[in-house]
């Protein structure tokens, strides 16, 4: 089925620092409410208008791995991650296994793809190119790694790739959820305690490690947010949590 006027609006909502767990809930709630109505709406035969979320968090120390991910890939006990305060979860997304922890603009867009377009390829080239923008910004060169998704600098000569962004997201009805990490003043040590992404041969960066300084957390969303804006084509409306 395809909208005849398709929702463009996009409910933006800074989550601020939130545990994993609820993080996930809430987008579970949330894409669950729009999966709910797409189906009633192809039940009853008729168009019911679907809402679009755009929700920016951080969260304390936690690995998570996707589906398909492999669990040898977390190399720390559960007496080290007790010892380096990490949480760990097995979640439904794609991807292998990633970090996420204070300092890191981790993004998760619930969306009806149906009201911008039904192409995951083109919805995770987007993203990244959201990201590659941003650090644009900063004066830094970012882009990618063929069969590799994500964002990554010294992706041309990879005489020392870095990744900087990690994306993984899961659909169903062309709805969206997950989403991206991008490492903007991240403590990198905790990457030590994992394969990032399943990938042994690559290093990790952050914005803060490629510019030696610190960024404002709130500069990097803001602009983040205005390429996504731009790209996707979105209304952005912004309401509290």
């Amino acid at each position: 089925m395809t909208y005849p006027t398709p929702n463009r609006q996009v409910v933006y909502r800074w989550l601020g620092l939130m545990p994993y767990r609820q993080a996930w809930d809430y987008q579970e709630e949330l894409f669950k409410q729009i999966v709910s109505k797409k189906i009633a709406a192809r039940a009853e035969k008729r168009h019911i208008p679907t809402e679009n979320y755009l929700l920016f968090c951080q969260h304390p120390h936690v690995y998570t791995l996707g589906k398909n991910g492999k669990p040898t890939h977390l190399l720390a006990s559960n007496e080290q991650l007790a010892a380096i305060g990490a949480e760990f979860f097995h979640i439904d997304r794609g991807g292998d296994i990633t970090y996420h922890g204070p300092g890191q603009l981790v993004g998760y867009p619930i969306l009806d793809l149906e009201n911008f377009f039904t192409d995951i390829h083109l919805y995770l080239r987007l993203i990244e190119e959201a990201v590659i923008r941003t650090l644009a910004e900063y004066g830094l060169q970012a882009g990618r790694i063929n069969q590799l998704t994500g964002v990554w600098l010294d992706y041309q000569g990879q005489i020392n790739p870095r990744k900087i962004c990690a994306i993984g997201v899961r659909t169903s009805r062309w709805v969206t959820m997950h989403g991206f990490a991008l490492n903007v003043n991240t403590n990198l040590d905790y990457f030590r305690y994992i394969v990032p992404c399943g990938i042994k041969d690559k290093a990790v960066t952050s914005l803060q490690a490629e510019l030696g300084y610190a960024v404002p957390l709130q500069e990097v969303a803001k602009k983040m947010r205005h390429h996504l804006a731009d790209l996707f084509q979105m209304e952005l409306i912004e309401q509290p949590a």
